[in-house]
């Protein structure tokens, strides 16, 4: 990349355009900057999910005019998304990069986007379980949605003996669910009605000033997140809660997804 570097400060926020559509793989955007130290390319409007909220990057291609550009991980700084990643060889007569205010193609890994996707709905559809199995008591916490090891956490323990069953409830009742299938509603609302959505009240680390973006699994309460999910948890096909590990308070519920 032969383009001067742009600080994050200088641009304005990124259009995260895979709140409109979670599930378009493919788009259009324009290119605001090469940013050269990062090996970024920075657009105006994006479908690639950066990583975060316990969800890994996507990846994929950008490419314009045989300027072939792979996306190989993605993050957000100050609300400004960077796609990292090189720009494949071109042929002769061919660009070998991008300039700024150029029109550029978008194409999402649809694999790996799936795969994220189930493994993060399949995260939150443990969290509605969890009450319906009698453990509500249990805060949720941090959630790890990789395919490396895949797990929810939860302030508040299940006593010793009540590991095995609750384990094995949770597992049929995720399935069952499934089964079952419903709608995944995804979009950003004012905050009141956004509490609503989520049974009456918000975390408290959400401004009440904002509008945030809520997920909501059928008729259960929902939840902000601002990941990418499946768009019926049918979709999800299968879990498995290979572990629920309980350590200084905290309980643990690792989980896989079949493929």
């Amino acid at each position: 990349m032969a383009t001067e570097a742009a600080p994050a400060r200088a641009m304005g926020p990124t259009k995260l355009a895979y709140f409109d559509d979670m599930w378009a793989l493919r788009s259009t955007a324009t290119v605001v900057s090469l940013v050269q130290e990062e090996g970024a390319v920075v657009l105006d409007a994006t479908i690639f999910y950066p990583q975060g909220g316990g969800q890994p990057a996507d990846i994929g291609v950008i490419s314009a005019g045989g300027a072939r550009f792979l996306v190989e991980d993605v993050r957000m700084k100050d609300g400004v998304v960077f796609h990292h990643g090189r720009f494949e060889d071109a042929g002769d007569g061919c660009n070998s990069e991008f300039s700024e205010g150029q029109s550029v193609s978008l194409e999402v890994h649809a694999e790996r986007r799936n795969l994220n996707s189930r493994l993060h709905s399949a995260g939150h559809l443990i969290d509605i379980c969890m009450s319906n199995i009698g453990l509500s008591y249990l805060e949720p916490g941090k959630g790890y949605h990789f395919p490396d090891g895949a797990f929810v956490e939860y302030k508040g323990v299940i006593p010793p003996d009540q590991l095995q069953d609750k384990k094995n409830k949770l597992e049929k009742e995720a399935n069952e669910l499934i089964t079952k299938g419903a709608k995944v509603l995804a979009s950003v609302f004012p905050y009141e009605e956004a509490a609503q959505l989520c049974g009456g009240s918000l975390p408290s680390y959400i401004s009440k000033d904002s509008t945030p973006r809520i997920v909501k699994f059928g008729d259960y309460p929902g939840g902000p997140c601002g990941g990418t999910h499946v768009a019926d948890i049918s979709i999800i096909n299968n879990i498995k809660v290979t572990n629920i590990r309980v350590k200084k308070g905290l309980t643990k519920v690792s989980y896989s997804v079949s493929p």
